[in-house]
């Protein structure tokens, strides 16, 4: 092909390339590691419904999917008014060419019936729009009442196909609820969904709790309650509703954390002012002392591997972290940034390790394992306690108000964009985050 004959074709492909008839990609894909990636155009229509007293199902199971991809900030689903096609049936190819003119890339049609066993049946399929095919598809059948999770676990799948990340959508967090005047403030124990969704207090208010924290299989939670004289780390299990003490010790126990395989509870021991890091085997209740240092030790976080431990001290003169191995070895600090530095968490993904740092003000803060790499990536007045998603890219931390005027959960990625607001019954803090509930099907 000669130099003129090429530029003419080549200036031909580019046209059809603007105008979208051609594929402008091979595979679409989003980075989520990029520090500000442009959001990813995705139509969502309302699912379709053959039987009309299913329709509300399909708007709002939709609805949840849209909410769900947006709060990402990977994704930007458009407005169902611009849309040109109405597809009737999940079993009906799109048109894709209805489609590109309004900026669509990816595309979403879904189906909702319920059976004749009562069951609730929803279908979708993941398009590429301007490559013209099926990127996934699958069918999920559940109790009417479960719509909600359906939607999230449909997110979670639209997610990790175009990023190549597990979602997070499907999760629960567990926080404390907070109302009353400040001098008398109630804090109660409550779920909810990771959306905010179904809000339901698990504690009356009738004594302080704080630190929850889920298990590996987001079925028990231990936090710290001051029922009695003293505070100390209790159990509960979401399906019972049984509350149990986790060793009837003379002094304080408090900052409970699971271990990654659910056997284990790392928490803190005070004795004579000062307090020391303890692991409980849940199986046999016995305590094993990890930290000795005269000084206080606590928040402990083990490894997703479950062979080391972030934990916060002051026995530098000041709070940072440190890191030991998980039989109390090799106990080292790692945190350098000017301030305070606590509340370790590790990251599930092991490459990073959250905390709060309080300098001018307190802020949420990453470093690596070992300490470099060092970064604030909030900025609020008084943000603290960080809390990961299962998959490591996103951060849930209790933001306070300037004057004590009340505290709200917060979320935001790893780089530091997308910060949002996360709906509570009331004031809210101390969130932590749950392991996904039911990992969606892979791609």
């Amino acid at each position: 092909m000669t130099d003129l004959r090429f530029a003419r074709f080549a200036a031909a492909l580019l046209s059809l390339l603007v105008l979208g008839l051609v594929p402008a990609r091979a595979e679409l894909h989003v980075t989520v590691d990029q520090a500000n990636p442009q959001p990813l155009p995705i139509a969502i229509p309302d699912f379709a419904a053959p039987n009309s007293s299913d329709a509300a199902s399909g708007q709002n199971i939709a609805k949840v999917i849209r909410a769900d991809l947006d709060s990402s900030g990977l994704f930007k689903s458009l407005d169902p008014k611009s849309f040109i096609e109405k597809v009737p049936s999940v079993n009906v190819e799109p048109q894709f060419g209805s489609w590109r003119p309004i900026g669509a890339q990816a595309l979403v049609i879904g189906q909702t019936q319920t059976l004749p066993d009562g069951r609730l049946q929803v279908d979708f399929r993941l398009w590429d729009v301007f490559g013209g095919n099926q990127m996934f598809s699958h069918s999920y059948k559940a109790t009417p009442d479960n719509w909600r999770r359906i939607a999230h676990i449909i997110a979670d799948a639209i997610y990790q196909r175009i990023t190549g990340e597990t979602g997070y959508f499907d999760t629960r967090i567990v926080f404390i609820s907070e109302s009353g005047p400040a001098l008398a403030r109630k804090k109660r124990l409550a779920v909810m969904d990771q959306d905010g969704a179904n809000p339901m207090f698990l504690t009356r208010g009738d004594y302080l709790v704080l630190t929850p924290r889920f298990n590996p299989t987001a079925q028990m939670i231990a936090y710290m309650s001051y029922i009695g004289t003293k505070p100390h780390v209790y159990e509960f299990d979401l399906e019972s509703g049984r509350q149990e003490m986790l060793g009837n010790f003379p002094n304080m126990t408090y900052s409970p954390r699971f271990s990654p395989d659910g056997n284990k509870v790392a928490m803190s021991l005070e004795s004579g002012g000062n307090s020391d890091v303890y692991i409980m085997d849940l199986r046999t209740r016995a305590m094993t002392r990890l930290t000795t240092n005269p000084s206080i030790d606590t928040a402990p976080s083990f490894s997703p591997d479950g062979t080391q431990i972030a934990f916060e001290s002051d026995r530098g003169g000041s709070q940072q972290v440190y890191v030991m191995n998980a039989d109390g070895s090799n106990q080292h600090r790692i945190s350098f940034m000017p301030g305070r530095n606590g509340t370790p968490v590790w990251s599930p993904r092991g490459d990073l390790i959250a905390f709060t740092n309080q300098g001018s003000g307190f802020h949420i803060g990453v470093m690596h394992t070992d300490g470099s790499g060092a970064r604030i990536i909030t900025h609020g007045w008084e943000d603290e306690g960080p809390t990961w998603a299962p998959n490591g890219r996103v951060l849930m931390f209790t933001r306070s108000s300037p004057g004590g005027r009340g505290s709200q959960i917060w979320s935001v990625d790893v780089t530091g964009r997308n910060e949002r607001r996360v709906p509570t019954p009331g004031d809210a803090s101390d969130p932590a985050w749950s392991p996904l509930i039911q990992p969606p099907t892979r791609p």
